[in-house]
């Protein structure tokens, strides 16, 4: 299917590895221009090379979206090409850090990371979408904005403000062209994760093939119909349709691609 995204320019945070590598990926075979965001210049412009070696339309943008400074460089460099039509913001940071560990400057560092860098990117790209009259704004968050667990307080939190933000930015843009959507991943399987599963698995006696381990580990960790951890390629095919004109009807809304991790009706 022709997702129409040929001649877009999207920015991805935090897309020089893992999810937002495969959401720039995703987004760049089916035409639209990627500006790959990320803090390493190496190997963010690595990933945009890549995205160029497979005949994709690939920019690259280094900087710090924690700070006012850092995301006021990527908006520059973003723009520099043109209107940026899609914004997925998926740049953040987590830590296995329990309540009270969790200090009220952690709290503010992962707020800083994960909700103000989006609504610095927001606020800088939204009004050159609304000249056109078109665009696309996707947070990346997470069965645990809306049920949260013990542990990882303040990035709960976090999630449940890119899941808030993102309804009340639907109506603000109402009429404008422009819808406002949140994806929420379950468990991924990035190299991170995988390397992780690998690691612990002998402790928690999850078997030695990597079926095995998976398996059990789902079982343990985010129990779902699937019975896996999900994919890179799942997600970011979550994002290529709500980013694309054939998804104009859906704004204000969470797209849950968990396996049926998070089990509720809404």
């Amino acid at each position: 299917m022709d997702m129409q995204l040929a001649g877009k320019r999207a920015l991805v945070t935090g897309s020089s590895a893992g999810l937002g590598q495969a959401i720039a990926e995703a987004l760049a075979r089916e035409g639209a221009t990627v500006v790959v965001h990320g803090r390493d210049e190496e190997r963010t412009r690595g990933t945009a090379d890549r995205i160029r070696d497979g005949d994709g339309q690939a920019e690259a943008a280094i900087g710090d979206l924690s700070t006012p400074e850092g995301a006021a460089a990527v908006a520059e460099a973003a723009l520099s090409g043109g209107t940026i039509d899609i914004l997925v913001n998926n740049a953040g940071a987590y830590d296995q850090v329990g309540w009270m560990d969790a200090t009220p400057e952690i709290w503010a560092e992962t707020y800083q990371s994960n909700v103000l860098s989006g609504v610095r990117m927001i606020q800088s790209l939204v009004p050159h979408m609304r000249e056109t009259g078109w665009g696309r704004v996707i947070q990346i968050g997470g069965g645990l904005g809306a049920q949260p667990m013990a542990a990882q307080p303040h990035y709960n939190a976090s999630l449940a403000a890119r899941h808030n933000l993102t309804v009340s930015l639907a109506r603000e843009l109402k009429g404008s062209g422009i819808t406002s959507n949140t994806v929420a991943p379950g468990a991924i399987l990035t190299e991170s994760v995988r390397s992780l599963l690998w690691r612990i698995a002998p402790a928690h006696g999850w078997g030695d093939t990597w079926e095995e381990i998976e398996r059990a580990a789902a079982e343990s960790w985010v129990p779902n119909d699937a019975n896996r951890f999900g994919r890179p390629e799942e997600i970011a095919a979550a994002v290529v349709f709500l980013a694309s004109p054939l998804a104009g009807y859906i704004s204000g809304a969470t797209l849950r691609v968990d396996g049926g991790t998070i089990r509720y009706v809404n």
